[in-house]
Formats: structure tokens, C-alpha cells, sequence
């Protein structure tokens, strides 16, 4: 597959692919016999990882060291292979804190959405007091 179908079909430009190989996040890609890249299903599934975890937070370094890792041929194998495994590890329990954040700013949006009318209504007709005023903060301990 070229640059130019691998750009369309992961929806990134011809000149981030390049920059993905250049900056070490993938492996480099092969050639065809006119020097032109012609991407395979490894290729491919390296660039949709990157893509992914860059999505989900993943620092450069972090892609760049899970590569160097994974191009690594040490003694210790299972040693490399666990650095691999803590990388991808450390990563899911970032985005696991970032949905709980995002969870509650959705759940803190619901409420308001429900609640808006009756807050308006209140407000109108001058029988919102402070009593009313509800302690945002503490919604999601209920």
C-alpha cells in the first residue's frame, strides 16, 4: 500500500507519516524496488497504534521508547517485553483517570440540563433563595 492510501485510509496526512518513521515511533517502513514506501500489515497496524495512543494521551517519548523496546534484541526478553507491557499499562490508567473526569463533567452537565428549567423558573419568579443553591462540588459524592 503507498503513502497516499495509508493517508486516506487512517485519515492523516502523507507528511505525519513521515514524521511518525522520522521521529522513530514506528518501525521504518519498506521499500519498493523504485524506493517508494510500500506499507504492510505491519505498517499498518504500528500507525493505527500510534494513532490511537497519540489520541489517547501518549507522549512521544512514550511511543518512541515502546518502539525502541520493541526492536530491542537484549538477553532479558521478558524483561523487555514487561517495559513494553508497564508503558501500555501506565497509558490505560491515564485515560481510566481522564474517563472518570470526563464522567463527571458529563454526569455535573446532566444534571444541570435537568435541573435547568426549575433553576430558571425559580429565578423568575424571585423564589430562589440561598437555600437553593446547591454545592456543586459535592453531586457526585450522592
Amino acid at each position: 500500500m503507498n503513502s497516499k492510501q495509508v493517508s486516506e485510509l487512517f485519515g492523516i496526512s502523507i507528511d505525519t507519516l513521515r514524521y511518525y518513521e522520522k521521529s522513530a515511533i514506528i518501525p521504518p517502513v519498506t521499500r519498493n524496488t523504485n524506493g517508494y514506501r510500500d506499507y504492510q500489515t505491519r505498517d499498518l497496524n504500528w500507525i493505527y497504534l500510534v494513532k490511537t495512543l497519540r489520541k489517547a494521551g501518549m507522549t512521544m517519548e512514550s511511543l518512541q521508547e515502546f518502539l525502541r523496546l520493541s526492536q530491542a534484541r537484549e538477553a532479558d526478553e521478558q524483561h523487555v517485553a514487561d517495559q513494553q507491557k508497564q508503558i501500555l499499562i501506565d497509558q490505560l490508567e491515564e485515560v481510566d483517570e481522564k474517563l472518570r473526569e470526563i464522567q463527571t463533567a458529563r454526569d455535573l452537565l446532566a444534571y444541570k440540563i435537568e435541573t435547568y428549567d426549575d433553576h430558571i423558573a425559580k429565578f423568575k419568579s424571585n423564589t430562589f433563595s440561598d437555600a437553593d443553591i446547591e454545592k456543586l462540588w459535592e453531586l457526585n459524592k450522592k
